[in-house]
């Protein structure tokens, strides 16, 4: 498995956007429905603001992640699966693999995700607690553990 940064060239727009529809258009359609224009407006803000990798498999794309290294914390986020390679394990060597690289800055990891989303269990099970909520989002961290590695 690789991680590449986006450039972003028009193909790969298209495709982390195809990779978040896929992932979180049906948690988005249960609350509010699916608003094309406005979805495509707010992942190209996101895009801007943000790293963005495209997640390959075997040469393939298979997803999207952002990653950021701050001073007091990692922030992961916009990780999305598309559809054919979720609930295979993927998105739990992606995370174990993310979790290790901020283990080993010694830095907590933050992330949040829709209320509605089922995604939290994944998160509880790698050690992430609930640090707040928005009237949409948990708010999640995962503090500094003995699994952190100390020189």
């Amino acid at each position: 498995m690789k991680f590449r940064m986006l450039t972003p060239t028009d193909e790969e727009v298209e495709f982390s956007f195809q990779a978040k529809k896929q992932a979180l258009g049906p948690h988005i359609i249960h609350q509010w429905g699916w608003d094309e224009k406005f979805q495509r407006e707010v992942h190209d803000q996101r895009l801007r603001e943000k790293p963005f990798c495209q997640i390959e498999l075997n040469e393939r794309p298979i997803g999207t992640l952002s990653l950021q290294l701050r001073p007091e914390f990692v922030r992961f986020g916009e990780f999305y699966l598309i559809d054919s390679f979720r609930g295979l394990g993927i998105g739990s060597k992606i995370l174990a693999h993310c979790l290790e690289l901020a283990d080993d800055e010694d830095l907590p990891v933050r992330l949040e995700y829709l209320l509605w989303n089922p995604v939290g269990s994944l998160y509880r099970r790698y050690g992430f607690v609930e640090v707040g909520r928005t009237s949409t989002h948990f708010l999640m961290e995962r503090p500094l553990t003995c699994f952190a590695r100390h020189i």
